[in-house]
């Protein structure tokens, strides 16, 4: 039996790779690991390339002095073709836009760093179908993710996923049928599977992105409903704890610590015995040291081009189209974050606004960061009068639960 890393460097080619290499070392090398993943076992030295893939971006890192984040999300537009409840698109008239050299050139700039996973965020990112489609085909290199509501999707869209082949969705559903329909309109459940089929009867790779909150925590949290989602093709399964952001955002929507703690408990139950893969943004911060926003591990940029530190955190020092990506990283408000993570030593509470309010509105006062909302700007420490409560109540169940989990260290 042959050495299979040897037989793909032996076809992939020595003397290409060396010459890939020597024309630009530094976005070139990112390339290779990625390349190199696909194209050997997955146990083959799993651990020293994830090691290496690591020095590369804490080289860049460590270099600029700032935060570089494994990931972008971008916001194509501000437009939605759906009106769910509470949403900010359903009553927002002016529809903003990133245009195709916008994004094109945030990937250029991206990539540079070592960025290779670009996100799209929204309003509607399958709005601008065909911009999606062409920034596909303009870095092939590159791996796209949309959070779409996922109804725009159709047989001619599988099509060019198919074809550009570096495209996948993460299909909004929050629930079962009465759940899910409540907030984002009747007919809209039963519309989403029938896109899911359709992406499945294609062996297309798709996920899903659910937003729990205290009215549909008990469906999402169900054995039945992660079934479900396995039965539909589902390869993964994203989960968003609810933030009341916004001047008229719903405080009840947020879970009680119990609920939280159900949640906790269902998906790292069923992220051993079901097949698809799941991440919980708000109850995983031990895998990621915390909270990864700032540019640590990601950024969002708005339809504007504000360049925020969180898809949450609606605060800004700049926007990309007179700022370079790297300088909006060095940005006085992103630089707080680079200073200040993590937020707290017990990553069940990783946030510097849901669960460690006094946080958020020092860093936007003392940067001088303006509100980039949309619709209704909001202040910082308006935000965060609505998530300390909050807070006070999750700490004592978030630390015993970090103790239970992490004996011997200090939450």
């Amino acid at each position: 039996m042959g050495n299979p890393i040897k037989d793909t460097m032996q076809r992939f080619g020595i003397k290409q790779i060396l010459h890939y290499l020597e024309g630009n070392p530094e976005e070139n090398i990112p390339k290779l690991m990625d390349l190199f993943d696909k194209f050997t076992p997955a146990n083959w030295y799993r651990p020293q390339r994830e090691a290496f893939r690591r020095a590369i971006q804490e080289e860049i890192s460590q270099r600029e002095d700032c935060n570089v984040p494994w990931a972008i999300l971008l916001d194509p537009t501000s437009a939605c073709n759906m009106h769910c409840t509470g949403c900010w698109a359903a009553e927002y008239g002016r529809q903003l836009n990133l245009s195709l050299e916008d994004l094109d050139s945030i990937v250029i700039q991206g990539k540079k760093l070592g960025t290779y996973m670009y996100i799209y965020t929204g309003g509607e990112p399958l709005v601008r179908k065909e911009d999606v489609l062409r920034i596909c085909e303009m870095h092939p290199d590159c791996m796209f993710l949309a959070f779409t509501n996922g109804t725009l999707i159709d047989e001619a869209f599988c099509q060019n996923m198919l074809r550009v082949k570096n495209f996948v969705p993460a299909i909004s559903l929050e629930g079962f049928e009465a759940a899910n329909d409540s907030r984002r309109g009747a007919g809209v459940y039963q519309k989403v599977h029938q896109v899911m089929a359709l992406l499945k009867s294609h062996n297309l790779p798709f996920g899903i992105s659910t937003c729990y909150t205290s009215h549909n925590v008990d469906d999402v949290s169900s054995e039945k409903y992660f079934d479900q989602l396995i039965d539909c093709g589902a390869l993964f399964a994203w989960f968003f704890h609810y933030m009341p952001v916004g001047n008229d955002a719903a405080v009840d929507l947020l879970p009680t610590p119990e609920q939280r703690v159900k949640m906790y408990n269902a998906i790292r139950t069923y992220r051993t015995t079901k097949a698809i893969f799941t991440l919980d943004f708000q109850n995983d911060g031990e895998y990621v040291g915390g909270c990864i926003a700032g540019g640590r591990r990601y950024l969002h940029i708005n339809a504007k081009g504000d360049v925020e530190p969180c898809v949450f955190i609606h605060y800004s020092n700049v926007n990309i189209h007179n700022t370079s990506l790297l300088d909006a990283l060095k940005s006085p408000l992103f630089m707080a974050y680079h200073h200040s993570q993590p937020f707290n030593e017990n990553m069940l509470r990783p946030c510097p606004m849901l669960e460690n309010p006094e946080f958020l509105p020092k860093m936007v006062e003392d940067t001088g960061a303006v509100n980039t909302d949309y619709q209704s700007p909001e202040s910082a420490r308006h935000l965060c009068e609505k998530t300390a409560p909050y807070a006070e109540r999750w700490k004592p169940v978030a630390d015993a639960l970090w103790q239970q989990s992490h004996p011997g260290k200090n939450a």
